[in-house]
């Protein structure tokens, strides 16, 4: 068990995906600067009820799984408005949020194993496929800045795919955090193939 700041938001985060944020709440802007001078990460929880904007008196209800967030990079943009990108590491279970410093929420959390490097069956390779494709078009344009992913891109593992399948496809909260939640990444990507649509799987 270890206790963690948390930054909630309706849109979470999975191991080695990609996330952009504009950081503006004084609470938030005083935790990424010092995340970044220090080099520790932050937890990403996902927000099952309330908003991500402080509104008096109320905390978020979170979800019960999240994934760490790492800095890679920090701009100021004004006094008051930082961007930041952002990586995903260990995926964790939240057993209990308590108020912080500044108004940051904490958590006491339990780190999850990292996915096993899994060989990608036959009749799940499509997903697989499909990625790449997406991934050497967005190369050859120009434009794989503008992805919400990071190499390396390891198209040969379930949990991989998984993971960028669950950030892309357009699932309910509440799916999206199953998937994050589910410790097989066969089963992951499992999941990922029935959510798709029969025409998808083309």
């Amino acid at each position: 068990m270890e206790t963690i700041p948390l930054f909630p938001l309706s849109h979470g985060l999975y191991p080695d995906g990609r996330l952009d944020l504009q950081i503006f709440e004084v609470r938030y802007l005083d935790l990424v600067r010092r995340c970044h001078r220090e080099q520790t990460p932050f937890g990403i929880a996902w927000i099952e009820e309330g908003q991500e904007v402080t509104v008096p008196g109320q905390m978020p209800k979170l979800f019960s799984y999240g994934t760490l967030a790492h800095i890679d990079s920090l701009e100021t943009v004004q006094a008051a408005l930082l961007r930041i990108r952002c990586h995903g590491g260990q995926r964790f279970a939240l057993h209990r949020t308590h108020a912080g410093p500044l108004g940051v929420w904490h958590g006491d959390v339990e780190y999850l194993a990292p996915d096993a490097a899994l060989d990608i069956p036959p009749e799940l390779e499509y997903l697989a496929q499909r990625l790449g494709r997406g991934i050497a078009m967005a190369q050859r344009d120009g434009r794989l800045a503008e992805l919400p992913l990071l190499p390396p891109f390891r198209l040969d593992e379930c949990g991989w795919v998984a993971n960028r399948w669950a950030e892309l496809l357009l699932l309910p909260a509440v799916y999206k955090q199953a998937l994050l939640e589910e410790s097989d990444p066969l089963a992951r990507l499992g999941a990922i193939d029935r959510s798709m649509d029969r025409e998808d799987k083309g």
